[in-house]
């Protein structure tokens, strides 16, 4: 599910680049690694675990960002009788890190890749996350490749994954991939991808799911200040996203099928968090009628609209209650759906940049297979959603503490400007201190001052804009 997504266009000023970097020391991340799990890196890379099954003749290809590297999944698409196939090979992540080397301890250590607005600071290193174990184009490599028939409705009628070898055709960007659809110059398999997607979409809205089209934040510089802005997401990100949900859910029913696995889980967001979100639309000027329910209001966001666009940005707050589920043998959870899924759902698809795909990548190949679990799988389960939740805190506190860096910066030398804005939430012990959302920029910022008016708009003057101490104050003007 997504997080937001900030990037800082052009040369970062000194202030801004000294404060990511002083954030990253300050958080003990790091890009390099142990010397002994690169000297494992290294071996597997040349010597993965070969699986015997060779796919390479199914013409796959990816769908990423145009700079992206890190490729976990490639995909192929075409009509199966009246419905469709589809073939969404993943990375097999397993077939480069040894269970219990020094390689499996740092990824444990890491869990996940953290993305700052400069850099990233990858789950493995690069010559596998960006080189041997990467999906690119034209090089065989071992994935667990999934085959998932659909009805004619888009509806799942059958899943298998096994090990394969898969070689990618193709290195497609959604700019490009949008462009030959909407110019019917893609070629079936590509096509397809609007019409399963499309489908799956009504499934989504059927079944009460949300999907959050989160826009790219983007900080660009210019004459030594930045400027805010927002890249929405086309409809061929949207498609490609349904893809991914459709081979979780199924990784899900395969697992609960098996009897153990790891889901990924949400319960339904809290009146509170509702409220806030609330009072966030108020501020951005966004109607938001009682009697509309939140999937409805979603859909009916434009994220080419600024204001659209961080209101999107704040709907991730409703996600902060996801967390990982464990079991096994046959004893199901109480909860096993994910709210904004509103279906079992697994995280299985990019387990390059995540943990947690890689385990729930061997279960679902054990359970297909008819097999038990590896032991190298069961005896890390138990403590899995823990690491998880660990490395999600980190996650979490990275783009926190990003975007309070990156709207100081912004709003570097305005202080004593006063903006039109909205208290979105105060804090019931000191009601003195709240939560404020500026209508432009886009940005939040804590407030302090005498009966805050939960909800209400009001006049705001900027007092304190550091980027080095990553915050930002106003003062009811």
């Amino acid at each position: 599910m997504p997080r937001r997504h900030i990037r800082v266009t052009g040369a970062p000023e000194a202030p801004l680049r000294a404060a990511l970097t002083a954030l990253r020391t300050e958080l003990g991340v790091s890009e390099s690694y142990p010397p002994e799990a690169l000297a494992e890196a290294e071996r597997s890379a040349k010597a993965p675990a070969v699986p015997s099954y060779d796919a390479t003749d199914i013409p796959l290809f990816t769908i990423d960002p145009p700079a992206s590297t890190d490729l976990d999944q490639a995909m192929h698409l075409s009509r199966q009788g009246t419905g469709y196939r589809v073939w969404y090979a993943i990375a097999d992540v397993a077939a480069f890190v040894v269970p219990g080397g020094a390689l499996d301890a740092e990824t444990h250590r890491r869990v996940t890749t953290l993305y700052f607005p400069d850099e990233r600071i990858p789950l493995h290193p690069a010559l596998l996350s960006e080189g041997a174990a990467s999906l690119l184009p034209g090089q065989v490599r071992p994935a667990a490749l999934w085959t998932i028939d659909l009805d004619a409705g888009a509806r799942t009628l059958a899943v298998d994954v096994r090990r394969a070898l898969v070689r990618s055709r193709a290195r497609l960007d959604y700019a490009a991939v949008q462009k030959q659809i909407d110019d019917k110059t893609a070629e079936e398999p590509l096509a397809l991808l609007k019409e399963i997607g499309e489908a799956r979409e009504r499934l989504e809205v059927e079944r009460g799911g949300i999907s959050l089209n989160v826009p790219e934040q983007e900080i660009v510089e210019r004459d030594h200040a930045y400027e805010l802005s927002y890249r929405a997401p086309l409809p061929a990100d949207g498609w490609n996203a349904q893809v991914s949900l459709l081979t979780g859910m199924a990784a899900a029913d395969l697992m609960l099928s098996a009897g153990t696995g790891i889901l990924r889980t949400l319960p339904a967001a809290p009146d509170s968090a509702v409220g806030r979100l609330r009072r966030t639309a108020h501020a951005l000027h966004i109607d938001w009628p009682h009697h509309v329910s939140y999937a409805q209001l979603i859909r009916s966001i434009d994220p080419h609209r600024p204001r659209h666009a961080a209101f999107l940005q704040e709907c991730t707050t409703l996600l902060r209650g996801a967390g990982y589920t464990v079991f096994r043998d046959g004893a199901l959870p109480p909860i096993t759906t994910h709210a904004a899924v509103a279906a079992p759902y697994a995280h299985c698809t990019a387990p390059l940049r995540r943990l947690a795909d890689r385990y729930a990548s061997e279960l679902c190949l054990a359970a297909a297979a008819g097999e038990p679990p590896p032991d190298w799988v069961l005896a890390a389960l138990d403590a899995l959603p823990h690491q998880m939740a660990d490395g999600s805190r980190r996650a979490g506190t990275v783009e926190r503490e990003c975007v309070d860096i990156v709207e100081a910066a912004l709003l570097a030398g305005r202080v004593g400007e006063v903006f039109d804005g909205c208290v979105v939430d105060v804090e019931e012990r000191q009601p003195g201190i709240g939560t404020v959302q500026l209508e432009s920029p886009a940005v939040i910022g804590r407030i302090e001052g005498e009966h805050l008016p939960l909800g209400e708009r009001l006049r705001v003057r900027l007092t304190q804009a550091d980027p080095a101490s990553a915050k930002v104050r106003f003062a009811p003007a």
